[in-house]
């Protein structure tokens, strides 16, 4: 299962290019609504969530993927059953995906020490203990960060190669006639 939180004011390209892609490769992904059954983004689209955080169940988790925006990323770091679940995925060595402002929440939560990453320009302080890479998509261990809308889909293949296989995000590059 992976679950991807919904917070009112995500980025709506940085949820739904990665929920599109990971279910084209029949992965079981679920949206998770922070605020309830309704999330609305940060362009004013409201999204049904296949569930609130209180229907979740964490321990079913392989990944858990967190999309920026504002205030969207805020309203990620304030629940705290997201960031419980964050940390459970990552003391149970499940995967943790994050795009934009949404590494700053890792950062703070003491998760990227040491480790490699990405986020939105002018978020790099917020990623505690990280070394910044300014590259589209970073993958460290079992945590994949990108930087914002236009790396969304970038961020989608990394999140496939890592819990399917290369080809597999190899075939849908080519189905969806994606080119870098």
């Amino acid at each position: 299962m992976i679950y991807v939180f919904l917070a009112n004011g995500f980025e709506e390209v940085e949820a739904l290019t990665p929920v599109d892609f990971l279910r084209r490769c029949e992965l079981d992904v679920r949206t998770v609504g922070v605020n309830g059954s309704v999330a609305t983004g940060s362009h004013r689209i409201a999204v049904a969530c296949d569930m609130t955080v209180e229907e979740m169940d964490i321990s079913a988790a392989d990944a858990v993927i967190l999309p920026g925006g504002m205030p969207g990323t805020l309203n990620l770091e304030a629940c705290p059953q997201v960031q419980e679940a964050v940390r459970w995925c990552a003391e149970h060595d499940k995967w943790v995906g994050a795009i934009c402002a949404a590494p700053s929440v890792l950062g703070h939560m003491g998760l990227l020490e040491g480790k490699k990453a990405t986020c939105f320009p002018g978020f790099e302080q917020e990623l505690t203990g990280a070394e910044f890479l300014a590259e589209p998509v970073v993958r460290d261990g079992k945590i994949i960060t990108s930087r914002g809308a236009g790396t969304a889909s970038q961020f989608a293949f990394a999140l496939i190669e890592a819990l399917c296989s290369p080809e597999q995000a190899a075939r849908l590059k080519a189905s969806v006639q994606w080119q870098s």
